[in-house]
């Protein structure tokens, strides 16, 4: 086993995200939140990938966003506004899953190439910064998510500390586990911590992320 494959044996789910049209944004969160229980919140403007996004935090750390891209430039050219843009042409709904690294440095070495810098400037003025990596092959691969590595102090981020009973337990993922299990550098069917994921024959359509299982104080939710 190799320093790397070591590494990327145990990985954490940092957030799912969720493409909506941009003229229908406030009626996709509201959707989701009323059949999850709970109100998301305005997390403000991705500048450098001509997006937006409303958040909801999640128990365990993890979140759920739900994202449109904006009119605006970046959104043609950026790899994550191209992402949400083409999924909200093709129907909208699940954009895909991301995980977070610890060490930024060992995938940008994997894959040769840096990972691109993001933030966001939330309505309280907080000014949230990351880095993240793998959206260009999200574009072409939906089964695969993308890393992310947050540049903040803990508490910063969006599923911090948020006291919620919400939390995802199982997500149902059209593709192949040996593919994914290759890009994350695991070596098994289970690539999350915590999180149980059920392999879909994407014969039926399109690889990528088809539904997330949530445990709500109103029952296990599956939204797809």
């Amino acid at each position: 086993m190799g320093k790397d494959v070591r590494q990327y044996l145990h990985m954490r789910l940092d957030h799912l995200s969720y493409a909506a049209p941009t003229n229908h944004l406030a009626e996709v969160v509201q959707r989701l939140g009323s059949c999850l229980g709970a109100g998301f919140t305005d997390g403000g403007v991705h500048p450098r990938f001509g997006t937006r996004n409303f958040v909801l935090p999640l128990a365990g750390g993890a979140y759920l966003e739900v994202v449109a891209a904006l009119d605006h430039p970046a959104a043609d050219t950026a790899p994550f506004g191209r992402a949400v843009k083409q999924r909200s042409a093709d129907g909208a709904g699940w954009l895909g899953w991301v995980v977070e690294v610890a060490e930024m440095a060992t995938v940008e070495s994997r894959l040769g190439r840096e990972a691109v810098e993001g933030h966001r400037r939330r309505p309280d003025g907080y000014d949230l910064r990351w880095k993240q990596i793998g959206v260009n092959e999200l574009l072409e691969n939906p089964q695969l998510p993308f890393f992310i590595h947050w540049d903040c102090e803990p508490e910063e981020r969006p599923g911090y500390g948020n006291g919620t009973d919400i939390r995802i337990i199982k997500l149902e993922i059209a593709g192949d586990p040996a593919a994914v299990a290759e890009w994350l550098g695991s070596l098994n069917g289970s690539p999350l911590d915590n999180v149980e994921v059920e392999w879909v024959s994407p014969n039926d359509g399109p690889a990528g992320l088809v539904a997330a299982h949530f445990s709500t104080p109103n029952g296990v939710v599956r939204v797809d």
